[in-house]
């Protein structure tokens, strides 16, 4: 009994044994490996990195001893230029190579036999030679295709979508061709294949905006279209078709632009509701007022020549805002300033109690209504009737007032004339000491082809006429208003206030120059006018977008004219911020009447 549990005992003790020593055995058996393995990647690692250390600085001395070659700049190409590319890059391998073996024979020579030495030098010349060949093929064949790479990268591709959208007007050909109220398969076919390419194309301008999908679209219109070209084969029949199209749409965009042109002019002639609220609170707190509260400080100064007169005519309370407020606020002397606003009686007392309640400073400021100059009914309102337009910009009479400056100001000699739709932006002390040379007005001219604001004599008088190709001439320089020196003086002197009304009599006799006082002030002031500096006065931001910054923003006054007015919606929105900075849009009436920038 005793031996058989020393058996048990010793086989239990050896299966112990085994199971302890044989995985140990196993792991160090693995490990030996292992190690063996690692030793030799890691040898031969570090060989390799030997290795690419030395080509580097065989490199390295290589280019410094070669200073003409230079790397090739990266060029994005084409599909049209692979041919050119892969010569590239079949010749730069070729120089790749020949530099390696360069530097294999520079090792050779610094360590091999004279033998070996005359051997690598042969191996050398050839080499270089066929080097300088291989860049100078590459060189020139660069300098043939450069010129057209530059032209491919420089043009942003849109050819696809062209030829998309004239799969479309072939297909709608295809579709008038076809009888009313047809429903075929073709017909559906058409249909659907143009909704499609449509909707791929979308708003994308050039090829790379369109997707994978847009490429299926084109192809599969362009089967469609090949069927209908088997139906309907013949091609007179498409051509008239195709000129029928092209005039209705031609026809549908000179519709469209007289229709856009007509509601500009409609919304440059309707008052904001806004500035229609702000007239009717100002003028019911003006008539809140008693009657000797409604006068305005200072008015001892009105007649006074010394000072610096300045007018503008105007029915808008915000426009006679800015320029009197842009005005005083760049004047060296504000106190020598006298600003003559004349309005009509509907809105003087809206003007009035604005500038009661916002006083301009130092400077004096008088309001007056044209309906008060009882001399004036009879000179104009008259002949006014007799105006062929209905645009009151041209018919009214602050408009045509400015041809009675010597009798709106009898005692004063010289008159500053702004159009409310300007802004000033530096001191105009300097221009009163201007010398006028004996001439009426000062202005500046607009005779230049390459400006904007460029205006031609015939364009706006009527030279066929025999009187007017006789006392004028087509090539003189024109000039503009809006920010006008008036020597009144010399306008007495010449009475051009009774030349204004002969060529006004003139005008209604027979059609002599369009509608307006711009040709009428070109005629009446005919070799009166000073040219000014272009700095005084930039215009264009009523109507040209691409005004220079740098020419606004060293100009003396700027000016709004055209249509597209600051306090309109249809201003240009980055010419605005020059005119709404006069304004605070914090003023109670204007938050009352929700007028904001």
């Amino acid at each position: 009994m005793n031996q058989v549990r020393r058996w048990q005992r010793i086989s239990i003790l050896a299966l112990l044994s085994v199971s302890v020593i044989a995985p140990v055995i196993f792991v160090s058996n693995r490990l030996k490996v292992f190690t063996s393995i690692g030793r030799w990647d890691f040898a031969e690692e570090l060989s390799t990195t030997k290795f690419r250390a030395e080509n580097i600085r065989l490199n390295a001395i290589e280019q410094e001893a070669d200073e003409g070659l230079k790397e090739p700049k990266l060029v994005v190409y084409k599909d049209e230029d692979l041919g050119s590319l892969v010569s590239y890059s079949t010749s730069t391998e070729s120089d790749t190579k020949q530099s390696q073996n360069a530097g294999d024979t520079n090792i050779l020579e610094n360590n091999g036999t004279d033998e070996g030495k005359e051997e690598n030098k042969k191996m050398k010349q050839k080499t270089a030679s066929s080097g300088s060949r291989g860049k100078d093929q590459t060189n020139q064949a660069g300098a043939r295709r450069s010129p057209n790479v530059q032209a491919s990268l420089l043009r942003v591709s849109d050819e696809k979508i062209k030829e998309m959208k004239d799969q479309v007007i072939r297909a709608q050909a295809y579709l008038n061709f076809a009888p009313p109220g047809s429903n075929s398969h073709l017909v559906k076919e058409l249909k659907l294949r143009i909704k499609e390419v449509e909707r791929a194309v979308g708003a994308a301008t050039k090829d790379s905006d369109l997707s994978r999908r847009a490429f299926r679209r084109m192809k599969q219109m362009e089967a469609t279209l090949e069927k209908a070209s088997h139906v309907y084969p013949d091609c007179s029949a498409m051509a008239t078709k195709l000129r029928a199209m092209t005039y209705n749409a031609e026809e549908r965009v000179r519709l469209q632009k007289n229709q856009a042109t007509y509601l500009v002019q409609l919304a440059s002639r309707t008052t904001p509701k806004g500035l229609h609220c702000l007239s009717m609170q100002l003028t019911a707190e003006y008539f809140a007022l008693q009657p000797e509260e409604r006068h305005l400080p200072n008015q001892q100064d009105l007649h006074n020549p010394d000072l610096h007169h300045y007018a503008v005519f105007s029915d808008n309370v915000l426009a006679c805002a800015v320029v009197v407020n842009s005005t005083v606020s760049f004047a060296k002397e504000p106190e020598k300033i006298v600003f003559h606003v004349v309005t009509d009686s509907l809105n003087l007392p809206a003007i009035s109690m604005w500038f009661l309640l916002n006083p301009p400073g130092k400077a004096t400021i008088q309001i007056q209504s044209i309906d008060n100059f009882n001399w004036l009914s009879t000179k104009y309102n008259a002949t006014l009737k007799k105006e062929n337009s209905h645009d009151p910009r041209y018919t009214s009479a602050l408009n045509h007032l400015r041809f009675y400056l010597p009798d709106v100001f009898p005692a004063l000699n010289k008159v500053l004339l702004f159009d409310h739709d300007v802004v000033v932006q530096s001191d105009l002390g300097r221009l009163w000491n201007i010398d006028m040379k004996g001439k009426v007005i000062g202005a500046v001219d607009t005779c230049k082809e390459s400006e904007a604001s460029f205006r031609r004599m015939d364009l706006f008088i009527n030279f066929s006429d025999p009187l007017i190709a006789k006392k004028f001439d087509v090539k003189a320089c024109t000039w503009a208003f809006g920010m006008n020196l008036f020597d009144l003086q010399e306008w007495r002197k010449r009475k051009l206030t009774a030349v204004y009304h002969k060529y006004l009599q003139l005008g209604y006799k027979r059609p002599l120059w369009k509608a307006g006082s711009l040709p009428l002030g070109w005629v009446t002031f005919y070799k009166h006018t000073m040219a000014l500096d272009k700095r005084w006065h930039v215009l264009g931001l009523g109507y040209d977008s691409g005004v220079a910054r740098r020419d606004i923003e060293q100009a003396a006054v700027i000016h709004y004219d055209g249509v597209m007015k600051p306090w309109l919606e249809i201003g240009i929105a980055k010419y605005k911020g020059y005119w709404t900075k006069f304004i605070n849009y914090d003023h109670p009436f204007l938050q009352r009447c929700n007028l904001h920038v």
